[in-house]
């Protein structure tokens, strides 16, 4: 395996896992210990990850504070939703993908896939898909937040009017009978931006965002077209979902909420 391949796969696997010990990572890459902490050494000189004694994390860069922590909650069900979401999408199709903990773990499953564009306004979502060079990436520009590694504001909005792709892949703060919601004023215009622009809407959502309230509307459920979730949804939230004719998918298996 060459170098470059090997350290990308390294990141990829901080991402989802948050840390990683020098063993798990010779383990799971079939590489020597040694091979690994030099691969280590030459991506902290990138700021590509952070290195404690005897392994790695995630990169400051990559987060902070709260986005930090959303980074680690229900993790094991996000990357089970990021897979089941994942085979939905075909070579030659376009998405906007937003900036999310789900959205993050979906750009690592859309890295193995080949043909797709993707339009996105987080920095570790582009890295991810692009990594292969067979998924053509465009990165929308804008004020750029540090914390969670994202590109917001009137620059990034006026961007996305230039695309019309078919899709538009979404996490939300949550979900209710009134429709997708978030807690970030910027981040939802965003969202509500991408959402005009496409032909489908796919919100990925772990279970603790169905039927919970937040601050920013994003759209009516009437505008969604796939919900990706792991448990079912509340029943009042569920006969809405199916008034509004929205598809609900589910996690393959119990066993995809494990390693």
């Amino acid at each position: 395996m060459r170098p470059s391949v090997r350290r990308d796969q390294i990141v990829e696997l901080l991402l989802r896992h948050q840390r990683l010990t020098v063993e798990e990572l010779a383990q799971r890459l079939g590489a020597s210990q040694e091979t690994i902490r030099r691969d280590l050494n030459e991506l902290g000189a990138q700021n590509r990850l952070r290195k404690f004694h005897g392994g790695a994390a995630l990169p400051d860069s990559l987060g902070e504070g709260a986005f930090r922590l959303r980074m680690v909650e229900n993790l094991e069900a996000k990357r089970a939703i990021a897979r089941r979401a994942a085979a939905l999408f075909a070579p030659g199709e376009a998405l906007f993908i937003d900036t999310g903990s789900t959205t993050i773990a979906l750009a690592g499953e859309l890295a193995q896939h080949s043909g797709l564009t993707v339009i996105t306004n987080a920095a570790s979502i582009a890295h991810l898909v692009s990594r292969s060079g067979a998924n053509p990436t465009f990165l929308l520009g804008g004020e750029h937040r540090h914390e969670s590694g994202q590109n917001l504001g009137p620059m990034a909005l006026r961007q996305i009017e230039g695309f019309a792709p078919a899709h538009a892949v979404l996490t939300v703060g949550g979900l209710t009978a009134d429709g997708a919601m978030d807690f970030d004023l910027q981040e939802a215009e965003i969202a509500r931006a991408m959402i005009a622009r496409a032909r489908q809407v796919t919100l990925l959502a772990d279970a603790s965002k169905l039927g919970r309230p937040a601050l920013f509307r994003l759209c009516g459920l009437e505008a969604v077209s796939r919900l990706v979730t792991d448990l079912p949804p509340p029943a009042v939230l569920a006969t809405a979902l199916a008034a509004a004719g929205v598809e609900v998918l589910l996690v393959d298996k119990p066993e995809d909420l494990t390693e």
